[in-house]
Protein backbone atom coordinates (compact mmCIF):
# COMPACT_ATOMS: atom_id res chain seq x y z
CA UNK A 1 0.00 0.00 0.00
CA UNK A 2 1.72 3.70 -1.03
CA UNK A 3 0.66 7.04 -0.63
CA UNK A 4 1.63 9.34 -3.38
CA UNK A 5 1.35 13.65 -2.87
CA UNK A 6 2.22 16.21 -5.51
CA UNK A 7 1.99 20.11 -5.04
CA UNK A 8 2.40 22.19 -8.55
CA UNK A 9 4.56 25.32 -8.40
CA UNK A 10 1.26 27.51 -7.87
CA UNK A 11 0.60 26.76 -4.54
CA UNK A 12 4.38 25.67 -2.96
CA UNK A 13 5.71 28.47 -0.98
CA UNK A 14 8.26 28.60 -3.56
CA UNK A 15 6.67 28.83 -6.97
CA UNK A 16 8.59 24.68 -6.52
CA UNK A 17 7.00 21.27 -7.89
CA UNK A 18 7.20 18.81 -5.11
CA UNK A 19 6.45 15.29 -4.93
CA UNK A 20 6.24 13.36 -1.92
CA UNK A 21 5.53 9.52 -1.34
CA UNK A 22 5.36 6.69 1.03
CA UNK A 23 6.22 3.40 -0.05
CA UNK A 24 4.74 0.69 1.77
CA UNK A 25 6.00 -3.20 1.67
CA UNK A 26 6.06 -6.59 3.25
CA UNK A 27 8.18 -5.79 6.72
CA UNK A 28 11.09 -7.44 5.88
CA UNK A 29 11.06 -6.42 2.03
CA UNK A 30 13.84 -4.15 2.25
CA UNK A 31 14.48 -1.06 -0.18
CA UNK A 32 17.13 0.20 -2.19
CA UNK A 33 17.93 3.66 -2.74
CA UNK A 34 20.76 3.20 -6.15
CA UNK A 35 21.93 5.89 -8.48
CA UNK A 36 22.55 4.61 -12.04
CA UNK A 37 24.39 7.06 -14.46
CA UNK A 38 24.03 7.50 -17.54
CA UNK A 39 24.93 5.10 -19.95
CA UNK A 40 25.23 3.61 -23.57
CA UNK A 41 24.34 0.08 -24.39
CA UNK A 42 24.53 -2.42 -26.89
CA UNK A 43 22.67 -4.99 -26.06
CA UNK A 44 19.23 -5.58 -28.08
CA UNK A 45 17.03 -6.92 -24.99
CA UNK A 46 16.83 -5.80 -21.45
CA UNK A 47 15.68 -8.38 -18.16
CA UNK A 48 13.08 -6.56 -16.38
CA UNK A 49 11.70 -8.31 -13.25
CA UNK A 50 9.98 -11.27 -15.22
CA UNK A 51 10.13 -10.40 -18.95
CA UNK A 52 12.79 -8.78 -21.75
CA UNK A 53 12.33 -5.22 -22.98
CA UNK A 54 13.65 -3.88 -26.15
CA UNK A 55 16.86 -2.06 -25.23
CA UNK A 56 17.24 1.90 -26.42
CA UNK A 57 20.99 3.09 -26.70
CA UNK A 58 21.40 5.68 -24.08
CA UNK A 59 19.44 5.63 -20.70
CA UNK A 60 19.69 8.51 -18.39
CA UNK A 61 21.06 9.19 -15.35
CA UNK A 62 18.36 7.81 -12.33
CA UNK A 63 18.06 7.82 -8.80
CA UNK A 64 15.67 5.36 -7.44
CA UNK A 65 14.08 3.40 -4.57
CA UNK A 66 13.25 -0.53 -5.62
CA UNK A 67 11.87 -3.54 -3.63
CA UNK A 68 15.73 -5.59 -3.26
CA UNK A 69 14.37 -7.93 -5.45
CA UNK A 70 12.87 -6.44 -8.50
CA UNK A 71 14.33 -4.36 -11.68
CA UNK A 72 12.14 -1.73 -11.36
CA UNK A 73 11.34 1.41 -8.78
CA UNK A 74 8.70 2.53 -6.04
CA UNK A 75 9.33 5.74 -7.08
CA UNK A 76 12.50 7.71 -8.88
CA UNK A 77 13.42 11.13 -10.37
CA UNK A 78 16.17 11.25 -13.32
CA UNK A 79 18.73 14.33 -14.42
CA UNK A 80 15.82 16.23 -16.32
CA UNK A 81 13.85 16.58 -13.45
CA UNK A 82 11.05 13.81 -13.81
CA UNK A 83 10.21 12.17 -10.86
CA UNK A 84 7.89 9.07 -10.87
CA UNK A 85 5.66 6.81 -8.38
CA UNK A 86 2.89 4.78 -8.62
CA UNK A 87 0.52 2.84 -6.11
CA UNK A 88 -1.28 -0.25 -6.28
CA UNK A 89 -5.11 -0.20 -7.43
CA UNK A 90 -7.85 -2.96 -7.70
CA UNK A 91 -10.18 -3.04 -10.29
CA UNK A 92 -12.59 -5.47 -11.99
CA UNK A 93 -10.38 -6.24 -15.15
CA UNK A 94 -8.87 -9.23 -14.90
CA UNK A 95 -4.81 -9.68 -13.24
CA UNK A 96 -1.94 -11.44 -15.70
CA UNK A 97 0.74 -12.97 -14.01
CA UNK A 98 2.53 -11.64 -16.78
CA UNK A 99 3.24 -8.70 -18.30
CA UNK A 100 5.43 -5.73 -17.22
CA UNK A 101 5.49 -4.22 -13.78
CA UNK A 102 4.38 -1.18 -12.99
CA UNK A 103 7.00 -0.77 -11.22
CA UNK A 104 9.33 -1.70 -14.40
CA UNK A 105 7.55 0.86 -16.10
CA UNK A 106 8.50 3.89 -13.69
CA UNK A 107 12.11 2.70 -14.28
CA UNK A 108 11.97 2.74 -18.09
CA UNK A 109 9.96 5.58 -18.29
CA UNK A 110 12.88 7.35 -16.07
CA UNK A 111 16.03 5.87 -17.98
CA UNK A 112 14.38 6.81 -21.61
CA UNK A 113 11.83 10.51 -21.47
CA UNK A 114 12.58 13.80 -20.11
CA UNK A 115 9.23 15.18 -19.19
CA UNK A 116 5.61 14.25 -17.67
CA UNK A 117 3.86 14.13 -21.01
CA UNK A 118 6.31 12.13 -22.37
CA UNK A 119 6.63 9.63 -19.70
CA UNK A 120 2.63 9.31 -19.54
CA UNK A 121 2.51 8.98 -23.00
CA UNK A 122 5.23 5.94 -22.66
CA UNK A 123 3.66 4.17 -20.05
CA UNK A 124 0.24 4.16 -21.75
CA UNK A 125 1.97 2.33 -24.81
CA UNK A 126 3.96 -0.08 -22.63
CA UNK A 127 0.63 -0.75 -20.93
CA UNK A 128 -1.26 -1.25 -24.25
CA UNK A 129 1.25 -2.98 -26.25
CA UNK A 130 2.90 -5.93 -23.56
CA UNK A 131 0.61 -5.23 -20.53
CA UNK A 132 0.76 -4.82 -17.35
CA UNK A 133 1.40 -7.91 -14.65
CA UNK A 134 3.02 -10.20 -12.51
CA UNK A 135 3.38 -10.50 -8.81
CA UNK A 136 4.14 -6.88 -6.84
CA UNK A 137 5.16 -8.75 -4.01
CA UNK A 138 8.05 -11.66 -3.59
CA UNK A 139 6.58 -13.32 -0.19
CA UNK A 140 3.38 -14.07 -1.84
CA UNK A 141 1.45 -13.71 -4.99
CA UNK A 142 0.15 -10.01 -5.11
CA UNK A 143 -1.55 -9.17 -8.74
CA UNK A 144 -3.01 -5.43 -9.05
CA UNK A 145 -3.13 -2.79 -11.27
CA UNK A 146 -1.60 0.81 -10.91
CA UNK A 147 -1.86 4.28 -10.64
CA UNK A 148 1.28 6.71 -11.08
CA UNK A 149 1.94 10.57 -10.44
CA UNK A 150 3.78 11.70 -13.03
CA UNK A 151 6.07 14.93 -12.45
CA UNK A 152 8.36 17.63 -14.19
CA UNK A 153 9.65 20.91 -13.18
CA UNK A 154 6.43 22.00 -15.11
CA UNK A 155 3.22 19.71 -14.71
CA UNK A 156 2.10 16.98 -13.16
CA UNK A 157 0.06 13.83 -14.41
CA UNK A 158 -1.92 11.46 -12.94
CA UNK A 159 -2.34 8.65 -14.74
CA UNK A 160 -5.02 5.54 -13.65
CA UNK A 161 -5.33 2.05 -15.00
CA UNK A 162 -7.77 -0.62 -15.03
CA UNK A 163 -5.52 -3.34 -17.12
CA UNK A 164 -5.56 -1.91 -20.48
CA UNK A 165 -8.05 0.54 -19.93
CA UNK A 166 -6.75 4.01 -18.14
CA UNK A 167 -7.54 7.73 -17.43
CA UNK A 168 -5.14 10.40 -16.96
CA UNK A 169 -5.38 13.73 -15.52
CA UNK A 170 -3.36 16.86 -15.53
CA UNK A 171 -3.19 18.25 -12.32
CA UNK A 172 -3.31 22.35 -11.67
CA UNK A 173 -2.72 23.09 -8.28
CA UNK A 174 -2.58 19.71 -5.59
CA UNK A 175 -3.16 15.84 -6.00
CA UNK A 176 -3.11 12.72 -3.73
CA UNK A 177 -3.92 9.16 -4.87
CA UNK A 178 -3.39 5.89 -2.69
CA UNK A 179 -4.75 2.41 -3.35
CA UNK A 180 -7.58 3.03 -4.99
CA UNK A 181 -9.02 5.02 -8.37
CA UNK A 182 -9.87 8.91 -8.02
CA UNK A 183 -10.69 10.05 -11.41
CA UNK A 184 -14.17 9.75 -12.37
CA UNK A 185 -15.43 12.13 -15.38
CA UNK A 186 -12.61 14.62 -15.35
CA UNK A 187 -9.83 13.61 -17.09
CA UNK A 188 -7.87 14.95 -20.30
CA UNK A 189 -6.84 11.77 -22.13
CA UNK A 190 -8.22 8.20 -21.84
CA UNK A 191 -7.69 5.03 -23.61
CA UNK A 192 -10.19 3.99 -26.42
CA UNK A 193 -13.44 2.68 -25.50
CA UNK A 194 -13.27 3.29 -22.50
CA UNK A 195 -17.08 3.99 -21.47
CA UNK A 196 -18.18 1.56 -23.94
CA UNK A 197 -16.46 -1.59 -22.21
CA UNK A 198 -18.00 -0.38 -19.01
CA UNK A 199 -21.18 -0.14 -20.69
CA UNK A 200 -20.93 -3.23 -22.16
CA UNK A 201 -20.04 -4.94 -18.81
CA UNK A 202 -22.55 -3.87 -17.73
CA UNK A 203 -20.97 -1.23 -14.75
CA UNK A 204 -22.75 1.89 -16.08
CA UNK A 205 -25.86 2.20 -17.90
CA UNK A 206 -24.95 4.93 -20.60
CA UNK A 207 -21.65 7.30 -21.11
CA UNK A 208 -23.99 10.25 -18.92
CA UNK A 209 -23.73 7.90 -15.64
CA UNK A 210 -20.13 6.73 -16.05
CA UNK A 211 -17.26 7.29 -13.44
CA UNK A 212 -14.10 5.39 -14.06
CA UNK A 213 -12.96 5.04 -10.74
CA UNK A 214 -16.46 3.74 -9.82
CA UNK A 215 -17.24 1.92 -12.48
CA UNK A 216 -13.72 -0.06 -12.96
CA UNK A 217 -13.07 -0.14 -9.35
CA UNK A 218 -12.95 -3.61 -7.57
CA UNK A 219 -15.50 -2.71 -4.04
CA UNK A 220 -14.06 -5.36 -2.28
CA UNK A 221 -10.43 -5.09 -2.09
CA UNK A 222 -10.29 -1.53 -2.35
CA UNK A 223 -12.48 -1.17 0.84
CA UNK A 224 -9.87 -3.20 2.76
CA UNK A 225 -7.11 -1.27 1.47
CA UNK A 226 -8.47 1.95 3.62
CA UNK A 227 -7.25 4.13 0.27
CA UNK A 228 -9.74 6.44 -0.13
CA UNK A 229 -9.47 7.09 3.75
CA UNK A 230 -5.67 7.84 3.61
CA UNK A 231 -6.28 9.70 -0.18
CA UNK A 232 -9.47 12.03 1.77
CA UNK A 233 -6.72 12.91 4.83
CA UNK A 234 -3.77 13.21 2.69
CA UNK A 235 -5.95 15.68 -0.13
CA UNK A 236 -7.65 17.66 2.77
CA UNK A 237 -4.08 18.26 3.98
CA UNK A 238 -2.73 19.68 0.84
CA UNK A 239 -6.28 21.93 0.18
CA UNK A 240 -5.53 23.23 3.53
CA UNK A 241 -1.55 23.93 3.00
CA UNK A 242 -2.35 25.84 -0.60
CA UNK A 243 0.40 28.44 -1.04
CA UNK A 244 2.50 27.53 1.86
CA UNK A 245 3.75 23.84 1.40
CA UNK A 246 7.19 22.81 1.16
CA UNK A 247 9.15 20.19 2.33
CA UNK A 248 8.71 20.42 6.10
CA UNK A 249 4.80 20.22 5.47
CA UNK A 250 4.93 17.65 3.80
CA UNK A 251 7.00 15.75 5.71
CA UNK A 252 4.45 16.11 8.53
CA UNK A 253 1.96 14.59 6.31
CA UNK A 254 4.02 11.49 5.67
CA UNK A 255 4.66 10.84 9.17
CA UNK A 256 0.85 10.73 10.04
CA UNK A 257 -0.70 8.42 11.75
CA UNK A 258 -4.89 7.74 12.03
CA UNK A 259 -5.14 7.55 16.43
CA UNK A 260 -3.60 10.15 19.22
CA UNK A 261 -1.95 9.13 20.96
CA UNK A 262 -0.11 6.17 18.64
CA UNK A 263 1.31 3.12 19.17
CA UNK A 264 1.78 0.16 16.52
CA UNK A 265 -0.34 -2.23 18.19
CA UNK A 266 -3.34 -0.13 17.42
CA UNK A 267 -2.36 1.04 14.35
CA UNK A 268 -4.37 0.89 11.03
CA UNK A 269 -4.53 0.45 7.51
CA UNK A 270 -5.62 4.24 7.32
CA UNK A 271 -2.18 5.16 8.74
CA UNK A 272 -0.27 7.51 6.33
CA UNK A 273 3.24 6.37 7.85
CA UNK A 274 2.00 2.56 8.29
CA UNK A 275 3.76 0.09 10.57
CA UNK A 276 3.15 -3.84 10.81
CA UNK A 277 0.58 -5.22 12.19
CA UNK A 278 -0.48 -8.76 11.10
CA UNK A 279 -2.53 -9.80 8.76
CA UNK A 280 -5.11 -7.00 8.64
CA UNK A 281 -1.85 -4.45 8.42
CA UNK A 282 0.55 -6.31 6.40
CA UNK A 283 2.36 -3.84 5.06
CA UNK A 284 4.81 -1.12 6.46
CA UNK A 285 6.54 2.36 5.32
CA UNK A 286 9.56 0.98 3.51
CA UNK A 287 10.76 4.30 2.02
CA UNK A 288 9.86 7.56 1.73
CA UNK A 289 11.16 10.58 -0.76
CA UNK A 290 9.78 14.07 -1.38
CA UNK A 291 11.59 15.54 -4.57
CA UNK A 292 11.87 19.32 -5.12
CA UNK A 293 11.88 20.84 -8.40
CA UNK A 294 12.04 23.96 -9.92
CA UNK A 295 13.62 25.16 -13.27
CA UNK A 296 17.18 25.40 -12.18
CA UNK A 297 17.71 22.52 -9.45
CA UNK A 298 16.31 19.61 -7.79
CA UNK A 299 16.94 17.95 -4.81
CA UNK A 300 15.29 14.82 -3.66
CA UNK A 301 15.00 13.77 0.22
CA UNK A 302 15.19 10.25 0.56
CA UNK A 303 14.80 8.09 4.22
CA UNK A 304 16.46 5.22 2.51
CA UNK A 305 15.03 3.64 5.93
CA UNK A 306 11.47 2.36 7.13
CA UNK A 307 8.47 4.34 8.57
CA UNK A 308 9.19 7.91 8.49
CA UNK A 309 8.38 8.80 11.87
CA UNK A 310 11.38 7.26 12.83
CA UNK A 311 13.33 8.40 10.08
CA UNK A 312 15.69 11.56 9.05
CA UNK A 313 15.19 12.72 5.17
CA UNK A 314 18.60 13.28 3.81
CA UNK A 315 19.30 15.50 0.81
CA UNK A 316 20.37 13.50 -2.70
CA UNK A 317 21.48 15.20 -5.65
CA UNK A 318 21.33 13.62 -9.59
CA UNK A 319 25.12 15.21 -10.10
CA UNK A 320 26.46 13.84 -7.59
CA UNK A 321 24.73 10.64 -6.89
CA UNK A 322 25.10 8.53 -3.17
CA UNK A 323 27.81 7.86 -0.47
CA UNK A 324 28.28 4.39 0.68
CA UNK A 325 25.39 2.57 2.38
CA UNK A 326 27.38 -0.64 2.94
CA UNK A 327 26.07 -3.83 1.23
CA UNK A 328 22.71 -4.01 -0.28
CA UNK A 329 19.72 -5.22 1.80
CA UNK A 330 17.94 -8.57 1.11
CA UNK A 331 14.87 -9.69 3.07
CA UNK A 332 17.37 -11.13 5.77
CA UNK A 333 19.08 -8.82 8.32
CA UNK A 334 22.34 -7.47 7.75
CA UNK A 335 24.74 -5.76 10.08
CA UNK A 336 26.47 -4.60 7.24
CA UNK A 337 23.31 -2.60 5.24
CA UNK A 338 22.40 0.57 5.63
CA UNK A 339 18.27 -0.31 5.61
CA UNK A 340 18.69 -3.15 8.00
CA UNK A 341 20.48 -1.82 10.72
CA UNK A 342 18.31 0.69 11.18
CA UNK A 343 15.50 -1.52 10.51
CA UNK A 344 16.56 -3.54 13.87
CA UNK A 345 16.83 -0.26 15.66
CA UNK A 346 13.54 0.77 14.55
CA UNK A 347 12.06 -2.45 15.30
CA UNK A 348 13.65 -2.35 19.23
CA UNK A 349 11.57 1.35 19.49
CA UNK A 350 8.35 0.13 18.91
CA UNK A 351 8.43 -2.65 21.29
CA UNK A 352 7.70 0.53 23.72
CA UNK A 353 6.73 2.97 21.17
CA UNK A 354 5.07 5.67 23.02
CA UNK A 355 8.33 5.85 26.23
CA UNK A 356 10.84 5.25 23.12
CA UNK A 357 9.84 7.83 21.30
CA UNK A 358 9.10 10.56 23.90
CA UNK A 359 12.82 10.59 24.48
CA UNK A 360 13.97 10.29 20.62
CA UNK A 361 12.04 12.05 18.65
CA UNK A 362 13.17 15.77 20.03
CA UNK A 363 16.11 14.95 18.76
CA UNK A 364 15.53 13.25 15.78
CA UNK A 365 13.77 16.34 14.69
CA UNK A 366 16.36 18.63 15.91
CA UNK A 367 19.03 16.96 13.47
CA UNK A 368 16.23 17.03 10.73
CA UNK A 369 15.98 20.68 10.98
CA UNK A 370 19.93 20.94 10.65
CA UNK A 371 19.71 18.92 7.85
CA UNK A 372 17.08 21.29 6.00
CA UNK A 373 18.88 24.53 6.96
CA UNK A 374 21.85 23.31 5.89
CA UNK A 375 20.38 22.26 2.84
CA UNK A 376 19.25 25.39 1.71
CA UNK A 377 22.87 27.49 2.70
CA UNK A 378 24.81 24.75 0.10
CA UNK A 379 22.00 25.28 -2.37
CA UNK A 380 22.06 29.14 -1.99
CA UNK A 381 25.44 29.35 -2.92
CA UNK A 382 25.84 26.31 -5.14
CA UNK A 383 23.07 28.39 -7.54
CA UNK A 384 25.39 31.37 -7.35
CA UNK A 385 28.35 29.30 -8.21
CA UNK A 386 30.44 29.66 -4.75
CA UNK A 387 30.40 26.17 -4.61
CA UNK A 388 30.87 22.98 -6.56
CA UNK A 389 29.27 19.68 -6.98
CA UNK A 390 32.11 18.12 -4.44
CA UNK A 391 29.75 20.07 -1.57
CA UNK A 392 26.46 18.81 -2.66
CA UNK A 393 28.11 15.11 -2.57
CA UNK A 394 29.67 16.34 1.15
CA UNK A 395 26.06 18.18 2.10
CA UNK A 396 24.47 14.46 1.44
CA UNK A 397 27.12 12.19 2.77
CA UNK A 398 27.22 14.23 5.79
CA UNK A 399 23.33 14.34 6.29
CA UNK A 400 23.59 10.11 6.46
CA UNK A 401 26.48 10.12 8.69
CA UNK A 402 24.48 12.49 10.99
CA UNK A 403 21.37 10.04 11.48
CA UNK A 404 23.94 6.96 12.01
CA UNK A 405 25.24 9.29 14.59
CA UNK A 406 21.80 9.53 16.01
CA UNK A 407 21.79 5.52 16.41
CA UNK A 408 24.97 5.33 17.74
CA UNK A 409 23.69 8.23 20.68
CA UNK A 410 20.30 5.69 21.35
CA UNK A 411 20.79 2.38 20.62
CA UNK A 412 21.34 1.43 24.21
CA UNK A 413 19.03 3.51 25.78
CA UNK A 414 16.03 2.17 24.62
CA UNK A 415 14.80 -1.11 26.90
CA UNK A 416 13.26 -4.19 24.89
CA UNK A 417 9.34 -4.17 26.36
CA UNK A 418 6.92 -6.37 25.81
CA UNK A 419 3.90 -4.50 23.99
CA UNK A 420 0.40 -5.16 25.30
CA UNK A 421 -1.16 -7.31 22.71
CA UNK A 422 -0.11 -10.63 22.88
CA UNK A 423 -1.57 -11.36 18.66
CA UNK A 424 0.87 -8.14 17.98
CA UNK A 425 3.87 -9.68 19.85
CA UNK A 426 2.84 -12.90 17.95
CA UNK A 427 2.98 -11.42 14.70
CA UNK A 428 6.46 -9.40 15.14
CA UNK A 429 8.54 -11.98 16.69
CA UNK A 430 7.48 -14.07 13.47
CA UNK A 431 8.19 -11.45 11.19
CA UNK A 432 11.70 -11.01 12.54
CA UNK A 433 12.43 -14.79 13.03
CA UNK A 434 12.00 -14.97 9.28
CA UNK A 435 14.87 -11.97 9.17
CA UNK A 436 16.79 -13.32 11.53
CA UNK A 437 16.37 -10.88 13.74
CA UNK A 438 17.08 -11.42 17.37
CA UNK A 439 16.97 -9.23 20.57
CA UNK A 440 17.95 -10.61 24.22
CA UNK A 441 14.29 -9.88 25.11
CA UNK A 442 11.98 -10.78 22.66
CA UNK A 443 9.05 -8.27 21.62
Amino acid sequence: MCDILVATSKVTEKGEMIFAKNSDRDPNEAQVIEFIPRQNHDEEKVKLTYIEFPQVKETYSIIISRPWWMWGCEMGANEYGLVIGNTAVFTKEPYSESGVLGMDMIRLALERTREARAALDFIVSVIEQYGQGGSGSYEHKLLYHNSFVIMDKREAWILETAGRYWVAKKIETVYSISNALTIDRDWDLASKNVIEHAIEKRWCKDDRDFSFAKCYSDKFYTYFAHGRERRAFTLKMLKDGEGEINLEYLISVLIMHSKKPYSPETGSMKDVCMHYGGITRPSQTANSQISQISEDFQVHWFTGTSLPCMSVFKPVFLETGLPDLGEKPNNKYSGKSYWWIFERFHRIIQTDYRRNMRIFLKQKNGVQKKIIEHEEWIRKLYLEKKIGKEELYGLTEWAFAEENNLLKNFEDKFKIRKVLFPTYCINIKRVNDKAGIKFKRIP
